[in-house]
């Protein structure tokens, strides 16, 4: 696996070794041995999958502590914008995202430590969004922030009258009232 900085401290686009011949493609998304070897410290306890069409926008979801989660979100099919927003009170980043493409093409994966807002837009057809956790969810310490947040700024890439957002996603606060 390769590791790739982000502009915000502790974000990291991680990405596997592919191998591919007649056959098809062959590639580790996940290795403990790996992973420890890179310095990450997490320890992943739960693995969730979420199937949405296009202009699905899910998100902003965290978790707060003492239940906070880091994750490793890929697209296992088709490709998203993945969004990690920086809630780290002392952060010199703190309300700044970082956006990246994730495909099954490349099979790029995010990794989201505590401390961040994560969500996606959908941009394919129909994606299968894979996400480890190292801690399990909470329904108590669920948090949302808006998507369309304006201090946050996203782009999306989605056009509004395409964009769909759950009941729940359309209550989320703006950033400055969480």
């Amino acid at each position: 696996m390769e590791i790739e900085k982000t502009a915000i401290e502790g974000v990291f686009v991680v990405r596997p070794h592919i191998h591919r011949d007649v056959r098809g493609l062959f590639f580790e998304c996940f290795n403990a041995q790996g992973w420890d070897a890179l310095g990450f410290q997490n320890v992943f306890v739960q693995d969730n999958v979420a199937e949405s069409d296009y202009g699905v926008i899910r998100g902003l979801h965290l978790q707060v502590p003492p239940s906070a989660q880091a994750k490793l979100v890929s697209a296992l099919q088709g490709r998203i914008l993945d969004v990690a927003v920086d809630l780290r009170k002392h952060s010199p980043t703190y309300g700044q995202h970082v956006a990246v493409w994730l495909d099954d093409v490349e099979h790029a994966m995010l990794y989201i430590p505590h401390g961040f807002a994560h969500g996606y837009a959908v941009h394919s057809q129909h994606a299968v969004v894979l996400y480890k956790c190292d801690a399990f969810w909470n329904p108590l310490a669920e948090e949302g922030i808006a998507y369309n947040d304006p201090t946050l700024a996203i782009d999306w890439g989605i056009p509004s009258d395409r964009v769909i957002i759950s009941e729940k996603d359309k209550r989320n606060p703006f950033l400055r009232t969480v």
